[in-house]
C-alpha cells in the first residue's frame, strides 16, 4: 500500500503574479516606481553568479530547474540559495516547492517586457 497522496495545485494569490516591469523607453519615459523596479531587476542579473543561475534555469528543459540540478556554479549552497532569492525578489525567477525540492522557473511576462524595453532602442 503506497503512502503517496495527490494535493490539488493552488493558483497563485495575486501578491504572487508579477506584473510586466515597464513600457518601451521610447514610449514615454519612466515613472520613478517604473524606474525603481526596473533597476531592481537589472541589478540582479548584473552580478555573475546571478546572471548564470538566471541562464541555466531559462535554458533548462521546460524553461523551470530543481535547484538540485543548478546549483553547480562555483559558490555554496547557501550562496546559490541567496542569488535565487534575490532574482526572485526582482521578479525574474518564480518558484514552487515540491517535497523537499523547490523548482525555479523564469517568470517570461517579465523578460518580455525588459526585452521589448530594450528592444525598441534599436
Amino acid at each position: 500500500m503506497s503512502n503517496t497522496k495527490v494535493l490539488p495545485l493552488l493558483e497563485p494569490s495575486v501578491s504572487e503574479v508579477v506584473a510586466p516591469c515597464c513600457p518601451p523607453l521610447t514610449e514615454r519615459p519612466l515613472t520613478a516606481e517604473e524606474a525603481e523596479k526596473t533597476a531592481r531587476m537589472f541589478k540582479a542579473l548584473g552580478d555573475p553568479v546571478r546572471l548564470r543561475l538566471f541562464s541555466l534555469v531559462a535554458s533548462h528543459e521546460g524553461g523551470e530547474a530543481c535547484v538540485c540540478d543548478i546549483s553547480d556554479v562555483g559558490v555554496s549552497q547557501p550562496t546559490v540559495s541567496h542569488h535565487l532569492k534575490k532574482l526572485k525578489e526582482a521578479g525574474l525567477l518564480t518558484s514552487e516547492r515540491r517535497g523537499t525540492w523547490v523548482y525555479y522557473k523564469v517568470e517570461p511576462s517579465v523578460v518580455a517586457a525588459m526585452g521589448q524595453m530594450l528592444g525598441s532602442l534599436g
